[in-house]
């Protein structure tokens, strides 16, 4: 090799280097000047009527949040997988955004399924984790890094109880869908019933791949002494049965759904079916109901507002889950001036009297939801459309 190739392959490895180290440095700089989030959603498969809107809403805020300067001058980068409702999938993901992407914290986690799966993951790694599942389970014990946003599945069997009880009927049925939440707030139903005086007579269950629970409600109906029936499910299934249940001339029965089911497509699904059900769900169904002075009006007013105008769909309480999600997050990350995972997960935890679509939120030590019975609102199917039912009635 002559010396004057010897100094031009120098020279050349000297600039590769000196490229390389630019890039690094400028990589460096801009992993700095954002915050990198992670989200795993439900956004296709059997769940995303779930997943779907908590993607649009997140991206559609994270957009917003950025427009407005992004938090503290730093632009968030979300980072967003879809499990297809499948819990493997959302583990391997969880794992994926933890070890490769390298996130500061995580919001998402459409059912209670996945979001069990993924659990592990992020309480190993020390990253907070903001749940958009129902299951009492996912924050009871409380886990220190594992935060929820929806009402809990216990909550609204105490709910759909108050009003059962408001209406002097003791003696219930329940048709349970099979899957997590379903099992889950079937097992939650039957430890709250006695508090409220209510004994379940008569009990069905169905699979999530059912489509005609006929059966299971003739039972129903021949049992003796069902004042009202209970449908713990979300999904399809919860329509199904519905329908199932004015086919079989049920209507006069009062039926309770859960807030599984807290969306428009459950009343376009089950049709006039669907007409006189009641269940308990957040005041974002009936934002424009809602009396001024009302302290969440205005922020479910402005969401449904925002959500429909940009999606050109009925808003639902799920993306209402994301979007509290999100700003619990964001808020807790400005209080504690730091996109550091501990420190987040500490201010996650301080959260005090934010006003979000779900209700009013005060965490604790010991609470990792923070909202009480006063944030479900108990709603009723009339017309095709939700209304408010007023209290003892």
């Amino acid at each position: 090799m002559s010396r004057y190739t010897h100094v031009l392959r120098s020279v050349a490895v000297g600039a590769t280097a000196l490229a390389l180290s630019s890039f690094s440095l400028m990589h460096s700089a801009l992993a700095q000047s954002t915050i990198k989030l992670g989200s795993v959603l439900s956004i296709t498969g059997p769940a995303s009527f779930l997943g779907d809107p908590e993607d649009k809403t997140l991206k559609m805020y994270v957009d917003k949040i950025n427009a407005a300067g992004g938090v503290d001058g730093k632009k968030i980068e979300l980072v967003v997988y879809d499990d297809g409702g499948d819990a493997n999938k959302a583990r391997t993901f969880a794992t994926r955004l933890v070890e490769d992407d390298k996130v500061v914290a995580m919001i998402g986690g459409s059912t209670t399924g996945t979001t069990m799966a993924m659990i592990p993951v992020f309480e190993e790694a020390q990253i907070p984790f903001i749940s958009f599942a129902g299951a009492v389970e996912i924050i009871d014990p409380v886990r220190k890094y594992v935060f929820k946003t929806p009402h809990t599945d216990k909550m609204a069997c105490e709910k759909i109880f108050e009003n059962i009880k408001a209406r002097k009927f003791t003696k219930v049925a329940m048709i349970s869908g099979t899957d997590g939440f379903g099992s889950s707030m079937r097992a939650e139903c039957l430890k709250v019933a006695p508090n409220y005086g209510v004994s379940i007579v008569a009990e069905e269950t169905y699979g999530p791949r059912d489509s005609d629970m006929t059966a299971q409600l003739t039972k129903i109906k021949a049992a003796p002494g069902v004042e009202a029936v209970v449908n713990p499910g979300f999904g399809q299934g919860p329509a199904i049965v519905t329908r199932n249940y004015a086919q079989l001339g049920m209507s006069s029965t009062p039926f309770y759904q859960s807030h599984g089911v807290a969306s428009k497509s459950f009343i376009e699904l089950a049709g006039p079916a669907a007409e006189g059900v009641r269940l308990p769900a957040a005041a974002l169904l009936v934002a424009d109901k809602l009396p001024d002075n009302d302290p969440q009006k205005k922020v479910v007013t402005e969401y449904k507002a925002t959500y429909e105008d940009t999606t050109k769909q009925p808003v639902s309480t799920f993306g209402g889950h994301a979007y509290d999600g999100l700003y619990i997050l964001v808020d807790a990350m400005k209080r504690a001036k730091s996109t550091d995972p501990k420190k987040v997960r500490d201010e996650i935890e301080a959260t005090k009297g934010f006003v979000g679509t779900g209700g009013i939120v005060t965490m604790s030590p010991t609470d990792h939801l923070g909202l009480d019975l006063s944030a479900f609102r108990m709603l009723e199917v009339k017309n095709g459309d939700w209304t408010l039912v007023q209290p003892g009635s």
